[in-house]
This record gives structure tokens, C-alpha cells and sequence, in this order.
């Protein structure tokens, strides 16, 4: 990661902030914490809520977007993970595709061939 991006470091412990409540003890280092989903968030009483705010990506410049994005393609073609499609896979996934998306035009227009 580059000095430039500050603060994307992904932190896996919390052991500087406690539980809330204290029912929660922290785990030693050798235990294996299950992680479980946020809570879906709560209406706010009192009517009128506050609007939602952009957050992660959606929140940020697209050019820093864009060059995060463009840092993780050159990373993944230098070690060797990026896929790179050749013309008979691009091929295939375009057939692919297409199938999919005109699947219930198709089915319909042999329904009505079946009926006649």
C-alpha cells in the first residue's frame, strides 16, 4: 500500500475500546472470535430522520477511485492473479450474456409458436 492512502488499513482487534455493555470479554490471542452481522439500524423516534450520507467509495473523489482501482489492477497483473480474457472466452461470456438477458423474450415467443 502506498503512504499516499491513509487510514485504509483494515483493523481485525479492537483491544483500545471495550465492549459497551461489558458482557463481552476480549478474546485471547490464541481464541478464534466469530464475527456476527451489524444490526439492522434502528428508526430514529421523534419522526424525521436524518438523510443518508455517502460512505467508503461513494463518499470519496472518483480520481482517488480510480486510482486505488488502477493500483489493485497493476498489483494483481504483477503477481500473476489478474485474469486476462482471450477472444474465444470474451466470445463465450457475450453468448453468455445475451442468452440470459433475452431468456423470457425468447420463452415467450415459444410459447406463442407452441399455441399455433
Amino acid at each position: 500500500m502506498s503512504a499516499e492512502i491513509n487510514g485504509t488499513q483494515s483493523h481485525t482487534t479492537n483491544h483500545n475500546h471495550p465492549p459497551v455493555n461489558g458482557s463481552q470479554s476480549q478474546p485471547e490471542s490464541n481464541e478464534v472470535q466469530e464475527l456476527s452481522p451489524d444490526r439492522p439500524p434502528q428508526p430514529v423516534e421523534g419522526g424525521e430522520s436524518k438523510p443518508k450520507r455517502p460512505r467508503g467509495f461513494a463518499a470519496m473523489d472518483r480520481t482517488l477511485v480510480s486510482a486505488i482501482a488502477r493500483k489493485g489492477g497493476k498489483a494483481a497483473h504483477s503477481a500473476g492473479t489478474a485474469h486476462e480474457f482471450t477472444s474465444d472466452e470474451a466470445r463465450e461470456a457475450g453468448r453468455k450474456g445475451g442468452r440470459a438477458t433475452h431468456a423470457k423474450r425468447r420463452k415467450a415467443v415459444d410459447e406463442k409458436q407452441g399455441t399455433e
